[in-house]
């Protein structure tokens, strides 16, 4: 049952004319222990961050004039598919969750900007198949998952500005991301990468005022050098002929076995 604290805010929140509430750290164990909150058609904001939800009702689609919605540092492992059926949804944010899977049409929103899938225990199998249709998504956060390949679907995301992927299981890069025009931030530091693919230079991420993050991945040596000299530097030897050469012998050698090992978390996960 909602504590005193909770009614208090549900209750101001009645009595004013505010479209944002925010309930955070109350212990809430589900959404339906309060239902006077599914009543509040008006919230175009919702943060319901560090709390111990575990799931997430249907009945959240209710609120249907959100346009932000925090569900952050929860215990949340799946969500309903009418999750996706905001039509206003701007930012979602899921992070620090233990969400296994994405629900089917997931990639239903039609105006999200911004996903924050960052911290759960997600991988390329975890998505839905229309996952790659959120043709409006600005921001991507998967840091901290368990992706070993990055789909080619990725190049759908045409809106795409920042991509993160730090602390992944990442092998591989696909040629396709060159088809993003519009990135500005690739975040892949901390993953089991060795090459990446020549028409990368293509994208601008080359540039003071981009970011491209690529620390603490097993780079084959030429990547590493350029890499620890400066970023021209690398485009220079991602363009180069001689980097073509290596990339297409790294290719039509990889296989499983001689990649680098799995990390200890991706382990521990997998013991559970």
């Amino acid at each position: 049952m909602p504590g005193k604290l909770l009614k208090k805010i549900l209750e101001e929140h009645k009595q004013s004319e505010h479209d944002s509430l925010s309930i955070i750290d109350q212990g809430i164990n589900s959404i339906l222990e309060i239902p006077e909150l599914l009543t509040l058609k008006r919230l175009t904001r919702l943060t319901l961050s560090h709390n111990r939800l575990n799931s997430i009702p249907a009945q959240i689609a209710e609120l249907i004039n959100l346009e932000q919605l925090n569900l952050s540092n929860n215990q949340i492992e799946e969500l309903p598919t009418s999750i996706s059926s905001f039509q206003n949804l701007k930012i979602l944010k899921l992070c620090f969750n233990r969400i296994n899977s994405l629900p089917r049409g997931f990639g239903a929103f039609p105006v999200l900007e911004i996903l924050d899938l960052t911290t759960n225990n997600l991988s390329e199998t975890s998505l839905s198949n229309n996952f790659f249709e959120l043709k409006s998504l600005r921001a991507l956060y998967l840091a901290d998952n368990f992706f070993e390949d990055l789909p080619k679907e990725i190049n759908k995301l045409e809106n795409l500005q920042i991509l993160v992927l730090r602390t992944n299981e990442l092998i591989s890069i696909p040629d396709e991301i060159s088809d993003l025009k519009n990135l500005k931030e690739l975040h892949i530091q901390s993953n089991r990468l060795c090459i990446l693919p020549p028409s990368i230079v293509q994208l601008d991420l080359f540039n003071p005022k981009s970011i491209l993050k690529l620390d603490n991945n097993p780079w084959v040596d030429g990547i590493k050098n350029a890499y620890d000299i400066s970023i021209s530097h690398l485009s220079d030897f991602l363009a180069s002929e001689n980097y073509k050469k290596v990339y297409d012998q790294e290719i039509n050698n990889s296989s499983k076995a001689s990649l680098q090992p799995k990390s200890e978390r991706y382990k521990r996960l997998n013991k559970k």
